[in-house]
């Protein structure tokens, strides 16, 4: 129940709040949302003044709802204000609306509903005045008066509009280009106009809201054990859905099923599992959904929500988190003379101390960061695949060493003016996914990765071998994919490889290690030195210059055989490595550390596109002062 009672401790911290930007609404209790196409105004007097289509892009209403009407299916089941036509109009079936046989119509449901809140002393004015509008029946009548519904020569409905409609009565009208469904089933919100005064809208009106609230809650059941708080509170057994869009029917809490097994054979009752009030459903729920659509990402229909206690905003581990901490005191470029590059890392390390330490300095010991996956196991189901409370400085500082221990120098993003950029930090979960499985990997494939990143990020623990090891054949096997994907794939790879080996207590990084005398390294770094050698010689030629290098071919094959895939790359680039001196002088002192015993045909390990990678990076970006940058140096 932890996530249930910090959703609602998040409710009560920020209720204040739920009108403070019309795109993010913190809902009421006992409201929720729906997209109406059609707005009426009365006046004051419960009088007809006009109506409208509402656009698609205003269609979002807030309206009041009780338990029943919350989780309303097939049955007939009225809202208590705005509503479909068949609950709010009188003259439904007149105009050709068809009603399923029931003990009741849902009109007079709706206005007995309706009827009781104008009775109570929690009533409110507008309220009032819709009530004795609608007691005259005439909706229907009104919306065709005013052309907002249109009716065939039967004084029926049209149902949809299509050619023969056209051809009948002329250009297709609004109504039928904002509705999802057929005319009968519009959906209805109400306002009044009040003669002299600046009208909020009745569907953000507070007043109205309270008005509902106290009145409804007076209607709840007896009181029970909230297992949430420990209190004694009117309790529910109907909860929300629409929890990750408007047309979302999971749920998080249901026991519903009493001819199934949801909980039967375990308990006798639903209640027997737990009680939960109504109160601290509705503002949980409320909450969760107002978190979602602020801030939540979505993959697949999964949810990725991460939150304060005390400031909602908080950066979730997919966020680019070089983004978050760099900004600070990196240059945007890690390739500026401004930085050494050599350094680049520390520097890094640096900013993302510097805003660590930023905010720990605006913390209270209370301040807590929620982590929360939700995922629906069936259409009306919803789950809780992962949820973490955390302090918030150790959230902080486990993104500071998630960012630090796995950030590498990449070349995949754009900027402003659509040019790829290099940086130098973690790449994001679902960047990795891409690396891992291909950049047309199924949305199921990435939403599973990005899960089981969260506790390598969140809780550091290590990353699985399975992504590690699909992301080193996918970066071993250049010719499989385009050059930037590849590059894309590389970078990716050697952070996971920098993290993996920042656990077995080796460190590595962009700059290349002279020092390092590992076998598979070595091998990396005298790939590195085939692939610039060719390319540099391939250059010059406009033919060849986009061709993939002999190093880039054989990659692969490399990796499982270097001895005998080594001898085969150096045959190819022969006729290049006679006219080279400072390569084939490097080449010379990389193989000539590698120890003879182990100059073999042994598989190389991860290691060796770390090698491959900081070789390469040093060539291409060697410092100025060198006097070489870059280039390959010629014999006469």
């Amino acid at each position: 129940m932890s996530w249930l009672f910090d959703l609602y401790e998040t409710y009560e911290k920020n209720s204040s709040e739920r009108m403070e930007d019309e795109r993010y609404t913190l809902l009421p209790v006992a409201h929720s949302t729906q997209n109406a196409q059609i707005e009426v105004t009365v006046d004051t007097e419960g009088k007809f003044y006009s109506a409208k289509v509402v656009d698609k892009t205003e269609a979002e209403t807030i309206i009041p709802c009780t338990e029943a009407s919350f989780s309303r299916t097939s049955k007939a089941v009225p809202h208590p204000l705005h509503d479909k036509l068949m609950y709010v109009a009188g003259d439904f079936e007149r105009y050709g609306g068809t009603i399923k046989k029931s003990s009741s119509l849902p009109f007079n449901d709706y206005m007995e509903q309706l009827k009781e809140w104008c009775d109570s002393p929690y009533a409110h004015s507008k309220v009032i005045a819709i009530y004795h509008y609608l007691m005259k029946g005439t909706l229907i009548k009104d919306l065709i008066a005013k052309s907002i519904l249109y009716v065939d020569e039967n004084d029926q409905l049209i149902k949809k509009w299509t050619k023969k409609e056209e051809e009948k009565y002329g250009d297709k009208p609004k109504i039928f280009q904002v509705m999802n469904d057929t005319q009968d089933r519009i959906f209805v919100r109400f306002d009044v106009h009040e003669v002299g005064k600046i009208n909020t809208q009745m569907w953000q009106d507070a007043s109205v809201y309270d008005s509902f609230i106290a009145f409804y809650k007076g209607k709840l059941r007896e009181n029970d054990l909230c297992y949430v708080t420990g209190e004694r509170a009117p309790k529910t057994d109907r909860h929300a859905s629409k929890i990750r869009h408007a047309a979302d029917m999971a749920k998080l809490i249901s026991g519903n099923d009493t001819a199934g097994f949801t909980f039967r054979g375990r308990f006798i009752d639903a209640d027997d599992v737990a009680s939960i009030s109504f109160d601290v459903s509705q503002k949980a729920h409320n909450a969760l959904k107002w978190l979602i659509l602020k801030q939540g990402k979505i993959v697949d229909g999964r949810v990725f929500l991460v939150w304060g206690n005390e400031s909602v905003d908080i950066p979730s581990p997919q966020d680019d988190l070089q983004e978050l901490f760099a900004e600070l005191s990196i240059p945007n470029d890690p390739l500026s003379n401004d930085v050494d590059q050599d350094q680049t890392h520390t520097v890094f390390a640096r900013a993302v101390n510097k805003a660590i330490a930023g905010y720990k300095s605006d913390l209270t010991y209370k301040s807590k960061v929620m982590i929360l996956i939700l995922d629906a196991a069936t259409p009306g189901r919803l789950s809780v695949m992962y949820y973490r409370n955390i302090n918030t400085s150790d959230y902080f500082e486990r993104l500071g060493n998630w960012s630090k221990t796995c950030s590498w120098l990449h070349a995949y993003k754009r900027n402003e003016d659509k040019k790829i950029m290099q940086f130098y930090g973690p790449p994001i979960p679902k960047d990795i996914a891409m690396a891992a499985y291909g950049s047309h990997a199924s949305n199921k494939v990435i939403k599973g990765l990005m899960e089981r990143m969260m506790p390598c990020i969140v809780d550091e623990q290590k990353i699985p071998l399975d992504i590690i090891r699909s992301a080193v054949a996918r970066a071993s096997n250049p010719v499989s994919m385009e050059a930037w994907e590849w590059d894309k794939t590389l970078s990716i790879t050697c952070a996971l490889l920098k993290k993996q080996k920042h656990y077995e207590g080796e460190e590595y990084d962009v700059s290349l290690d002279t020092t390092c005398t590992k076998r598979d390294y070595l091998f990396g770094r005298l790939l590195a030195i085939a692939d610039v050698l060719e390319r540099g010689a391939l250059s010059g030629d406009d033919e060849k210059k986009g061709r993939a290098t002999n190093a880039l071919r054989y990659m692969n094959a490399f990796s499982k055989h270097p001895t005998r895939t080594w001898g085969v790359i150096q045959a190819a680039i022969l006729p290049y490595q006679a006219t080279t001196v400072n390569l084939n002088r490097l080449i010379d002192e990389v193989a000539n550390q590698i120890d003879l015993k182990d100059f073999n045909d042994k598989p190389l390990s991860d290691i060796y596109l770390l090698g491959f990678y900081s070789q390469r990076y040093a060539w291409y970006h060697r410092n100025k002062q060198d006097g070489e940058n870059g280039q390959v140096e010629h014999t006469n």
